[in-house]
């Protein structure tokens, strides 16, 4: 890996280049959800299909608050790389390894407690429950190699190397296919299959995700540091802890919001529920796109940052925001035009729609404006502010609260604005602290 220090600006080429396949594997997530579906569907078990539903909710909440892991090592990587210390890089990959594999340890040695309280939690019937609890069972084994590909990403987007990402979530997706259809269905294991299967494939994506990064940075020739007192031990995992600890914070601060707004919507009856979740539902295929742009930002602006170029920065701030704000827009008219027919996609149920409908413009305008604070979330990652996003996180939180109180009123329509005025108080607090990031960037004169 190179060692200058002195970055080129981007183009908005190179951004799209390096955003197009963050796209790319974010849409390709649940797109394998449907695939087990499928295969599960045509096993004729009605019980089957409800177990793949809560054994899925159970591990994607599980594991969604350990995404830390991801968007820590990013950052801590991208400063390294930027300031030229290719050893350090290797050394925040081993650190957030040897975390992954902790809190990998950690489920599974509490993976009683976890499983059973959350089937009791999710509910189900007696069939229901059974099959899940074997989903889960099994999967879990695959915890340490799923934390651990969070470790793995993060290094690649904090190189920059989007197309390396691409490429390790076609694998994971690819095996976990090819397995699911073969335990699933070839040996008639079912849902115990699909457990068995996507754990098996997150242990053989982490196998050739430890060799492409091996590769990456340095080769065979490489001398690695592994061993837990080389790597300087806790006081030198002291700031990575702090940083994982911020984000996890603003993460649970983010999924309390959207368990409130929909709890809040769950109050008017089923069919404002159904409208609201369908809704979410566009606003997260727009979240695919727009997390491109802020991945993208993640390593440019750690690179900046390492080598103390604000020059970069400015640009990689200005260039990766500009085409975020029109793909956003793009996305904003989609849903305000063409609305209607997605709704139609996703429920034939003519209450549901017409309540759906209503809340269009509100669904445009999140879209629109939640642009900013992907943005930022990205910027102060790469930077390594995590205190401003945990901040920033909790003021929006409490903000949300105040706006719901005064719209409240205004029945399922006010709270739809004020969970669109809940994103934009995200991004305003977080432009509160950009000054003084970019202050704190020292000019540095090119060679």
């Amino acid at each position: 890996m190179s060692q200058t220090v002195q970055a080129a600006v981007p183009s908005r080429r190179d951004v799209f280049a390096r955003a197009w396949p963050i796209v790319l594997a974010n849409i390709s997530v649940p797109v394998l959800g449907l695939v087990d579906t499928a295969v599960i569907g045509h096993l004729g078990e009605v019980a089957a299909l409800g177990a793949i539903a809560l054994g899925t909710l159970l591990f994607n909440f599980v594991f969604w608050a350990f995404g830390f892991l991801r968007m820590g090592t990013t950052g801590f990587v991208a400063r390294a790389d930027g300031a030229g210390a290719g050893a350090e890089v290797q050394a925040v990959l081993a650190r957030a390894l040897w975390l992954a594999g902790g809190l990998g340890l950690a489920l599974l040695l509490l993976q009683w407690p976890i499983i059973e309280l959350s089937l009791w939690l999710l509910g189900g019937s007696p069939a229901t429950e059974a099959l899940a609890r074997d989903y889960a069972y099994a999967r879990i084994w695959g915890a340490p190699a799923s934390l651990a590909l969070f470790a793995l990403m993060g290094t690649l987007v904090g190189l920059g190397r989007s197309d390396k990402l691409l490429q390790l979530q076609l694998l994971l997706n690819g095996l976990n296919l090819l397995l699911n259809v073969l335990l699933a269905m070839g040996l008639g294991w079912g849902v115990f299959g699909i457990g068995v299967g996507t754990a098996l494939a997150e242990w053989l994506t982490v196998v050739c995700g430890l060799w492409l990064l091996h590769q990456l940075l340095g080769g065979a020739g490489q001398a690695w540091r592994w061993r837990w007192r080389s790597l300087g031990g806790w006081s030198s995992m002291r700031p990575m802890l702090l940083a994982n600890v911020d984000i996890l914070i603003r993460t649970l601060a983010l999924l309390a919001c959207f368990a409130w707004f929909t709890h809040q919507g769950a109050l008017f009856g089923d069919t404002v529920l159904a409208a609201n979740h369908i809704l979410l539902q566009l606003i997260s295929f727009a979240a695919f796109f727009l997390d491109g742009f802020a991945f993208a930002a993640e390593g440019w602006v750690g690179r900046a940052v390492g080598a103390r170029q604000r020059q970069l920065f400015d640009a990689v701030l200005w260039r990766t925001s500009e085409l975020a704000l029109w793909t956003a827009l793009a996305l904003a008219l989609l849903a305000w035009f063409w609305g209607d027919w997605a709704v139609s996609l996703l429920t034939n149920l003519p209450s549901v729609q017409a309540q759906a409908s209503q809340q269009l413009l509100a669904v445009s305008a999140y879209i629109l404006l939640s642009v900013a604070a992907f943005q930022l979330d990205g910027v102060f990652i790469g930077a390594g502010w995590t205190r401003a996003m945990r901040w920033a996180s909790l003021l929006s939180a409490a903000a949300f609260g105040v706006c719901w109180s005064l719209l409240q009123p205004w029945g399922n329509a006010g709270l739809w604005w004020a969970f669109v005025l809940y994103v934009l108080c995200r991004a305003l607090a977080l432009w509160l602290w950009l000054p003084g990031l970019r202050r704190e960037i020292a000019v540095v004169s090119s060679p």
